[in-house]
């Protein structure tokens, strides 16, 4: 009888081990999606400010047609890429698309605010001064949010990983999760200087 007992006890804590393996790695992954989500808000803040900021410079930005465009095509993509990153959160593809399309509205704003300083006027103008420093502040955000999803994201794959943690994360679909990670096109270009 104390046989037994002493069986089922030991099977109660080897239970109860893994039951908090299993907690543990619900706990990481809901601190990941919830990091996400601070992400999500501070996006679709940005992409509403966009299409703002476009119809400001339009006024002045005549001849630079194409750039107004491309910044509005590449929030388009961008909001797209969101989505389906929402959808499946940590989905590598998914998330490695959100990346591309992020680097690319990036580069397309670069490139706007290097047109803007074509255009005196424009500079000048209070409401794409004010659009311009919410778009500043939302950007410092959007950083800090990603930074802190990428961490959530390395410590839920840190701890998943682990023995005898990935038992438990394979048996129960606990797949590794992806970072968001910014793909910047213009900033692997040289810089060129010419006179």
């Amino acid at each position: 009888m104390v046989g037994l007992l002493l069986f089922l006890g030991v099977l109660a804590a080897i239970a109860l081990f893994f039951v908090g393996i299993f907690n543990r790695l619900v706990t990481l992954r809901n601190h990941f999606k919830n990091a996400f989500a601070q992400i999500d808000v501070q996006l679709q803040r940005r992409y509403e400010l966009i299409p703002n900021l476009v119809e400001t410079a339009k006024a002045y930005m005549a001849h630079e047609k194409d750039t107004l465009t491309n910044v509005i095509a590449a929030r388009n993509q961008a909001v797209s890429a969101e989505k389906a990153v929402a959808a499946a959160i940590g989905n590598p593809e998914t998330m490695a698309k959100l990346g591309q399309a992020e680097g690319l509205l990036g580069a397309s704003l670069g490139r706007l605010m290097a047109v803007s300083e074509n255009y005196p006027d424009l500079k000048a103008n209070e409401t794409m001064q004010q659009l311009m420093g919410e778009l500043a502040s939302t950007e410092n955000r959007v950083g800090f949010a990603r930074q802190a999803f990428n961490d959530s994201v390395m410590a839920y794959n840190i701890v998943r990983e682990k023995f005898p943690n990935f038992f438990v994360a394979g048996a129960f679909g606990f797949t590794k999760a992806a970072q968001l990670e910014i793909t910047n096109v213009e900033a692997r270009q040289p810089v060129r200087v010419s006179f």
